[in-house]
């Protein structure tokens, strides 16, 4: 159906382009004699020949631009319908609506609206870029106080307007450093703090589950080319392109540079198998970044008791990234807990 409408849209503009032409030629002789009282002087049918050829190509234009988004369908309003998209098409998703769409159903409030937390990071882009351009001149000025790097020039600015302006800032209350680290520490009881739209509500806050997240999506509405990385435990923000590589540590105060080896032993130490078999410190492909999510999603879900849809979600990451295998030991825990409770509800059933 696309082929069709293109070809059509393409013939029409064709005609259009006749259709001037005939008109050019049918003032030539006009041109002509009016060439030696006024040789600068257009005519008025070439004006008008440019005008509707002008508009006629603006409006194919923008046909071809519908046409071109119809192709594509709807983009998925529900999890559901997001777990529909084939892995290779997931790059087409806005990134964070593929983080909010996880988190809707995990909570009766605070649930995320689509559209309010669309237009704040469409909002918020626009005052990066302006407060990135209004202080371009420091930059210039001194380069070396921004290590000499566009990027984490303009990371820094990111930053700043993140906490400074909107004041986004760690949740303190799961500020726990890794030695108080548990699967039980109740990390994920608060969706709010571990999806992007905490950070975009009237609290602002998040954790590393959610920080790295608004940066990436924020710098993508920019045109940076940001990543999002994992490392045990932890997630961080890698600039890859426009000739520079360097990695960004969201959660701190201010903004930090870290080489990979950091995130060897930071927050918790990584041995060369589990970097492996995880896929940590590799910049992640959009499907593994909504695995990531539906890992997130699934926590909150196991912190709830709601086991069998937390164990859905992590059948779904582990299909996203099946080279990952903890997404699979931790839905063979899932099974296991589920499979226990089932003897257990069984066993209470036969007493009564």
């Amino acid at each position: 159906m696309w082929l069709k409408q293109e070809k059509s849209l393409v013939d029409g503009l064709a005609a259009l382009a006749r259709m001037s032409k005939e008109v050019l030629n049918s003032s030539e002789a006009s041109r002509h004699f009016r060439r030696s009282r006024s040789p600068r002087r257009c005519s008025f049918a070439t004006v008008c020949a440019c005008g509707v050829l002008l508009v006629g190509a603006g409006l194919i234009a923008l046909a071809i631009q519908s046409a071109s988004e119809t192709g594509r369908g709807p983009e998925p309003a529900s999890l559901p319908q997001l777990l529909q998209v084939i892995p290779s098409s997931v790059a087409g998703i806005p990134f964070e609506r593929l983080n909010l769409l996880c988190a809707i159903g995990l909570c009766a409030t605070n649930r995320p609206d689509l559209n309010e937390c669309a237009a704040t990071l469409r909002s918020w882009a626009k005052q990066v870029q302006s407060e990135t351009q209004r202080h371009q001149y420091r930059y210039d000025r001194n380069p070396t106080e921004f290590e000499n790097s566009p990027g984490f020039y303009r990371m820094l600015m990111l930053s700043v307007v993140l906490a400074e302006d909107y004041g986004v800032h760690y949740d303190p209350q799961r500020r726990a450093g890794p030695a108080a680290s548990r699967i039980d520490d109740g990390f994920f009881n608060d969706p709010a703090s571990v999806f992007v739209h905490g950070l975009l509500g009237p609290e602002r806050k998040g954790t590393c589950s959610s920080l790295p997240v608004l940066y990436v999506a924020l710098g993508r509405h920019l045109g940076y080319p940001l990543k999002l990385v994992t490392t045990k435990g932890h997630l961080f923000v890698r600039w890859e392109g426009a000739g520079e590589r360097f990695n960004i540590e969201a959660t701190g105060h201010g903004l930090n540079r870290f080489d990979d080896e950091y995130y060897r032993h930071w927050p918790f130490d990584l041995s060369p198998g589990e970097e492996e078999a995880e896929g940590y410190l590799k910049s992640l492909t959009p499907a593994e970044e909504l695995a990531v999510f539906l890992s997130i999603r699934g926590m909150c879900l196991r912190d709830q008791g709601r086991l069998p849809e937390a164990a859905e979600s992590f059948a779904a990451a582990a299909r996203l990234a099946p080279a990952c295998h903890g997404y699979r030991k931790m839905l063979a825990s899932l099974e296991t807990d589920l499979s226990k409770q089932s003897l257990k509800t069984g066993a209470r059933t036969a007493r009564n």
